[in-house]
């Protein structure tokens, strides 16, 4: 429970208003979220409440000295859902929870489906059968009032507050379906007096409940993992540090106790727990998640260092600057759980639908009932009881239920196949409207790992074999991250090392070593310059070539002479230029952000035909871009790989990790490229665009059966020719909509990208 004091603006008392957040369990659509969040705003002292269906948490504004969490607690469980107020386990309690719930509707969902299946076979089939109203009351029975006994619970507690939502209309209609094939199986002759035949509707009723649960069931499941970036993002950020006393001794303590101004030690392989600035010692760190570049960063006394980075190989002290929730980690932490849960899913809109259509139908069903009872004649009582069960069977939600989950499901398995992770259904409602696509540089364009491009020795020399493999010895002491691109292209080339000797680290310059008696180098042009070695003016020109094209240039010389060149790049993907054609050619502007330099951006962005860039950036100005784009009303996708991308994927309209990125990009993004192969993207709006169609042709069905049926049910028909629609009729159209949302569904199965 997160808690911040507000003043009171209140000239007449001075109150300390406290805003706290909770997990909101057993939610099940967003009338259910209306229904929490109007609950909570009715408590007493409560100055104002909301509730995120996305991640099933509500945040209150109250008076601590009027009311509380237990209240709150109490409220919330009066409807039938419950609120977690546990300060110190609320997000394991919340991933039980949800687990166990998920649990549930798998094993009603499979259960009623199997004791469904001879009910509608028997139902179809045999009708005639001995005893087969009776074997399919008895089969219905757990399916309708266990499998399906949820539904009725809500729709009670519903109720009880004025409400309907779902369950209000699936507990009707399978309630009142089997009511009246129990009566009927029981009193048959009571339609036999009345000269009619006595229907039973068992298989409605029991298809209903398995449909719903279905439903149920693949919406749990697109909702699974909510919370696991958050949680990887925390687990950033080590539990305890070493703190560095006056008396220059060590102790270990836990990172809540950790100042502003005391020192810390960070060992080898040891993440960063605070932001801070070095103050002795010095250490290559992994910047990525920060600057969502690859080569980590030399530190030394008074450099910066941030919360959650990855200290190398070295180790150093550092002075705490920012702890706890001022901390750039904490910073990111905060505004992807704010991005996060400022989106709604799409089937909001459905369960919005609902809301209306249920007290609609149920008005209806009481309408058609009361109308034939005054002007039915003989027959009012039979024709009214017939009639409004009809309506109620025939508007069941089944199709309604089914209509998205079903063509989701779809979508999702034909992205699967060409290797597009898809988990969030609001991305397939916004992907095929994406006018601009943001990308990251590293690991989303190129590889994402520097690798030796050429590695070239001077010519005429007879000895090379002997300098290579003194090349090699070097670079496998140097602690520095370019060193093991090198290491890596020398070993595979089948090279071995020697024994070197008097290895020294050459702080901002590179590395040297002696082999023989004879002292060699491997560094950057200003080490060539501190130790009198000059090039000739074509070398350099080569070498500032190299660079400008974004390559990173090592030199290997002796005290002498300049002995080979090796330039290191991070390549550009086959697939990355051809990709950004696509885009640009859909009239979809494509835009670059990096946290490298801008020589490389430039280089990068020509390579691949990209106009708009921006280098330099960090985390929050990636985001802050996104923003800017969708102030002016375009639909922005992100597209990222690391840490440093999680606030903007998490901000954009639709979020895009590479499958070899980071477990906190995949897991904030809401579609991931499995193969990180950018071709995948044009093929992921293409399969928006053909799921929604999907959808929006799932939701005609299953209304215009509601709106041609509805009226024909309660008997409009009637005065003009004597029919009125059997609910066995009516059962079989409400199967009828739910096949025909099904095979709509599966028509995306069989599509081209």
């Amino acid at each position: 429970m997160n808690t911040i004091a507000i003043k009171s603006t209140d000239s007449k008392q001075d109150k300390k208003i406290v805003k706290a957040s909770f997990p909101v369990l057993e939610m099940t659509c967003a009338a259910c979220a209306v229904s929490v969040e109007s609950m909570l705003k009715s408590v007493e002292g409560v100055a104002d409440a909301g509730v995120n269906f996305a991640n099933q948490s509500a945040w209150v504004s109250y008076n601590p000295a009027l009311t509380g969490p237990d209240q709150f607690q109490q409220t919330v469980r009066s409807i039938g859902y419950d609120l977690v107020i546990d300060t110190e386990n609320q997000d394991d309690i919340k991933e039980a929870a949800q687990q166990k719930h998920y649990q549930r509707v798998k094993k009603r969902t499979l259960w009623s489906s199997v004791l469904s299946l001879p009910i509608v076979i028997i139902g179809m089939f045999f009708m005639d059968m001995p005893y087969g109203n009776w074997i399919m009351m008895v089969l219905s029975t757990p399916v309708v009032f266990y499998f399906g006994g949820h539904f009725f619970v809500n729709a009670w507690k519903q109720a009880r507050n004025k409400k309907a939502n779902m369950d209000t209309l699936v507990a009707l209609s399978t309630g009142v379906a089997w009511i009246f094939s129990t009566f009927t199986t029981i009193y048959p002759q009571f339609w036999h007096n009345q000269g009619l035949h006595a229907h039973v509707y068992f298989e409605a009723a029991a298809v209903v409940i398995a449909f719903i649960s279905l439903g149920k069931l693949l919406e749990e499941k697109a909702k699974s993992n909510t919370s696991s970036a958050l949680k990887k993002l925390m687990g950033l950020q080590p539990k305890t540090v070493t703190l560095v006393k006056s008396d220059g001794s060590f102790t270990e303590i836990p990172i809540l106790q950790l100042k502003v101004g005391e020192k810390v030690l960070v060992k080898p392989g040891e993440k960063i727990p605070v932001d801070g600035e070095v103050v002795t010692g010095e250490s290559y760190v992994d910047e990525s998640m920060i600057s969502g570049e690859p080569v980590p960063v030399l530190k030394s006394a008074r450099e910066k260092v941030f919360a959650g980075t990855i200290n190398q190989k070295g180790s150093f002290q550092f002075e705490a600057q920012k702890v706890g929730a001022d901390t750039i980690l904490a910073q990111i932490i905060r505004m992807v759980q704010e991005a996060q849960g400022s989106k709604a899913p799409v089937q909001k809109l459905v369960d919005k639908i609902a809301g209306i259509f249920v007290p609609i139908v149920i008005g209806i069903a009481l309408l058609t009932f009361l109308s034939w009872m005054v002007l039915g004649g003989e027959n009012a009582l039979t024709h009214a009881l017939l009639t409004a069960v009809t309506v109620l069977v025939i508007a069941c939600p089944c199709a309604l239920g089914l209509a998205t989950p079903t063509a989701i499901m779809v979508g999702v398995g034909k992205g699967a196949e060409n290797n597009i992770l898809i988990k969030d259904a609001e991305s397939l409602e916004l992907a095929h409207k994406v006018n601009a696509v943001v990308l990251d540089k590293t690991g989303t364009i190129t590889e994402g790992k520097p690798t030796v491009e050429q590695l070239l020795f001077a010519e005429n020399r007879a000895n090379q074999k002997m300098l290579e493999q003194i090349l090699l010895s070097i670079e496998k002491s140097s602690e520095h991250p370019l060193a093991d691109a090198v290491v890596r292209h020398m070993e595979e080339q089948g090279i071995t090392p020697v024994a070197v000797e008097k290895v020294e680290s050459l702080t901002g310059l590179g590395i040297q070593a002696t082999y023989q008696g004879e002292t060699y180098y491997v560094g950057n042009l200003r080490l060539l310059e501190k130790n009198g070695i000059t090039l000739p003016n074509a070398l350099k020109a080569e070498i500032s070539r190299m660079q400008e094209a974004a390559k990173t240039v090592i030199l290997f010389t002796n005290q002498q002479d300049l002995l080979a060149i090796v330039s290191i790049t991070d390549k550009i993907k086959e697939s990355s230029a051809l990709a950004i054609k696509k885009l640009q050619t859909a009239g979809i502007e494509v835009y670059m952000l990096t946290g490298d330099n801008i020589h490389t951006a430039a280089a990068i962005a020509r390579e691949v035909g990209i106009k708009n860039y921006k280098a330099e950036v960090m985390p929050a100005d990636k985001a802050a871009f996104v923003k800017e784009l969708q102030k002016k009303g375009t639909v922005v996708a992100m597209v990222g790989d690391g840490i440093n991308d999680s606030h903007a994927l998490a901000t954009a309209d639709v979020s895009i990790a590479m499958g070899k990125g980071s477990d906190i990009a995949m897991d904030v993004a809401k579609i991931t490229l499995i193969s990180s192969d950018l071709n995948s993207i044009p093929k992921a709006l293409k399969l928006s665009g053909k799921t929604v169609r999907a959808i929006r042709q799932n939701l005609f069905w299953a209304f215009i059966y509601n709106v041609i049926g509805i009226p024909i049910a309660a008997g409009v028909l009637y005065p003009v020719n004597g029919f009125l629609l059997d609910p066995m009729i009516a059962g079989a159209a409400m199967a009828l909509s739910s096949v025909s949302v099904v095979a709509n569904s599966l028509r995306l199965k069989y599509s081209s990208l």
